[in-house]
């Protein structure tokens, strides 16, 4: 197991650089409910007392239900500044105009991709007006199979979480004496009704963090995790430009 009082140490330390680099004096995250950015925001918190959460639901019932109620639970412990923007009107408003001059269908995978993006045009939007750096709150096992949306959740300026699995999250979440709640759902996204991440990806996180801890876990698992890894691997490169790469 890590050391999480050093580990908490030097993540407040190298936050603290990332700000300094910047030249920002605050920092601004998407308060989701779940365990990533609660352990996001109380690094940063503790890194920066000018940190604020924006709780962002989005057309799913449990955004403004069980997440909007742990999110919130989580700042009032650690005291961090949170406000809320509903944009479910704005996902709307796009997909009808979309819809106008398209003439295919939405995939649902379109559609559920556009609340991340439009959360981190949000996010982007009042880091940039106030000065502040915009954390990401991707693990590690999400970042290694690609499990977030390109350009949405996997665009930010710094992640203090990004070498943590989700195992580690949970110890470092348990070492924090965060909300019990947060250490016990099953982890979600949030993107629709009854989305779980294991459902979804069709992995288990155990098996996860085994493969990236030891190289290796059940075969059906490390099959598919190699595979989802290898499919994603767009989402961790730049962008190709002509003349450059």
């Amino acid at each position: 197991m890590r050391d999480y009082k050093l580990e908490l140490e030097a993540r407040v330390k190298w936050i603290q650089e990332r700000l300094e680099d910047a030249h920002c004096s605050g920092i601004v995250y998407g308060n989701s409910g779940g365990k990533d950015s609660a352990l996001v925001g109380i690094l940063c918190k503790k890194a920066c007392d000018n940190t604020v959460g924006i709780i962002l639901p989005c057309a799913s019932k449990r955004n403004f239900g069980e997440d909007m109620k742990d999110g919130l639970e989580v700042a009032e412990q650690f005291g961090i500044e949170t406000r809320t923007i509903d944009l479910t009107e704005t996902r709307q408003t796009l997909i009808d105009q979309i819809k106008k001059c398209n003439p295919n269908e939405m995939t649902d995978a379109a559609i559920s991709n556009m609340a991340p993006r439009l959360r981190m045009t949000t996010l982007y939007t009042i880091g940039q007006s106030e000065g502040r750096l915009v954390a990401g709150t991707g693990n590690r096992d999400e970042l290694y199979v690609g499990y977030y949306t390109k350009y949405g959740d996997g665009g930010t300026d710094f992640n203090p979480i990004a070498d943590l699995t989700v195992g580690e999250v949970y110890e470092f979440l348990e070492y924090l004496d965060a909300p019990i709640n947060i250490r016990t759902k099953a982890p979600s996204a949030g993107l629709f009704e009854g989305q779980t991440d294991e459902a979804e990806m069709g992995i288990k996180y155990a098996d996860l963090d085994e493969f990236l801890l030891t190289g290796k876990t059940n075969p059906e698992a490390q099959e598919k995790i190699e595979r989802m890894h290898a499919r994603s691997e767009h989402k961790r490169i730049g962008i190709r430009l002509y003349g450059v790469n």
